[in-house]
């Protein structure tokens, strides 16, 4: 996706409003106009705020463009309830996080780990990749007691809050934020076991 360079171009469309940029994407005539005007408008921000999540170039620019698709796909139903940037900021962040729960949590979760243990434990890089960091960490989630299971899960891999999981479960806020600590110390005391010398 292109990025803006100019500063003066930048800024020329950071003086249209949201509610013009909003008044041309609900009107079918001027959609696609509006739109343009959006993407002008905030895709820089948009992309340094997802960079800041994902560090790399490549992923981010997927990320971007997701961001934008959904966009486009309900910004004529956004009831400005919120300014625009903020719904849209709302949007990238669950973009670059549903992308690192497809390809990098695991390894990153791993990882984290290795640094904290790194006096106890020795991890062959190699051994971080691909199909045994899955093992690993089903393996890990396997020993944990089916409530400490569940909680890990929606709070790690669904993003859920713990309003959510409350209101899902019908288990306290407090209740759900200590086994959801009991699950990372039994996993990080698994993961540091598995690869002692």
């Amino acid at each position: 996706m292109h990025h803006l360079s100019q500063n003066s171009e930048y800024n020329k469309y950071m003086d249209i409003t949201d509610e013009r940029i909003l008044e041309l994407i609900k009107n079918e005539k001027t959609l696609n106009e509006g739109f343009k005007l959006l993407m002008t408008k905030y895709q820089e921000r948009l992309y340094h705020h997802i960079r800041s999540i994902l560090k790399n170039h490549e992923d981010t620019d997927d990320v971007l463009q997701n961001t934008f698709i959904k966009v486009f796909k309900y910004v004529r139903k956004f009831e400005g309830r919120s300014n625009l940037y903020t719904w849209m900021f709302r949007i990238a962040t669950n973009e670059s996080m549903t992308f690192l729960n497809k390809n990098k949590r695991s390894s990153e979760f791993i990882s984290d780990i290795q640094i904290e243990n790194t006096k106890k434990t020795q991890f062959n890089q190699s051994e971080l990749d691909g199909e045994k960091i899955k093992k690993v960490l089903q393996g890990a989630l396997q020993k944990l007691p089916v409530k400490q299971k569940e909680v890990f899960s929606l709070r790690y891999f669904e993003e859920m809050s713990y309003k959510d999981m409350s209101d899902a479960l019908g288990t306290s806020v407090g209740a759900l934020k200590a086994s959801y600590h009991h699950a990372v110390k039994k996993i990080e005391a698994y993961v540091t076991q598995l690869y002692a010398y």
